[in-house]
């Protein structure tokens, strides 16, 4: 009897012994399934964020490249224009300022202009502004030709605004020609531009 009863016992321990161990790999072959899942999922997980960060990488070196590209092309046209439009300011500018700020130079004009608004046979009105630096010595001429302009009337002022050249037009028109510095510079300067960028830049 207590041979059975000892053998009973033993045959439970081994048997329970034995679905423990069982039970015990199973559990160690499921964490190492597992263990293999999550470190599978982590290295793909891994692999797709080096590969996203690759891809934006190299989009973020594209446009550095693209905007930098932009950037030196704008910066050498803005430099192209600079050169130019000193080159083309320095030829025109001296020569355009001092003979618009000759008083005889002025006085031709004027009376080419003021003629070429009487020649038609209606009266017109002129207003004339001339430069204040040169009241002194336009004073006289304008005197003499608002008294010589028959067809029509013509108010002679002069202004600190204008530093040389003059502005002409009809009193009521609602305008005035400008003849300054600044207007036959811009004039000749859009004439010149094109000859002076192929002379530096080909």
């Amino acid at each position: 009897m207590q041979n059975k009863l000892q053998e009973l016992t033993d045959k439970l321990y081994n048997e329970g012994l034995s679905k423990g161990k069982q039970e015990a790999e199973d559990l160690k072959a499921k964490a190492r399934k597992d263990a293999t899942a999550i470190v599978e999922k982590a290295r793909e997980e891994a692999d797709a964020l080096l590969a996203q960060a690759r891809k934006d990488a190299e989009e973020l070196r594209k446009k550095a490249e693209t905007d930098i590209r932009m950037a030196s092309a704008q910066t050498i046209a803005a430099i192209k224009q600079s050169v130019e439009n000193m080159i083309t300011m320095r030829t025109i500018a001296e020569p355009a300022n001092a003979a618009l700020a000759a008083p005889a130079f002025i006085q031709e004009l004027v009376k080419t202009i003021v003629a070429a608004f009487q020649a038609d046979s209606q009266a017109i009105d002129l207003n004339l502004i001339l430069p204040a630096a040169l009241q002194k010595d336009l004073e006289e001429f304008a005197k003499a030709q608002t008294a010589a302009t028959l067809n029509g009337g013509l108010e002679v002022r002069f202004s600190k605004q204008i530093a040389n050249g003059f502005k002409i037009g009809p009193k009521n028109g609602g305008y005035l020609i400008s003849f300054t510095g600044d207007d036959f510079e811009q004039l000749f300067a859009d004439y010149l531009r094109p000859a002076t960028r192929k002379l530096i830049f080909g």
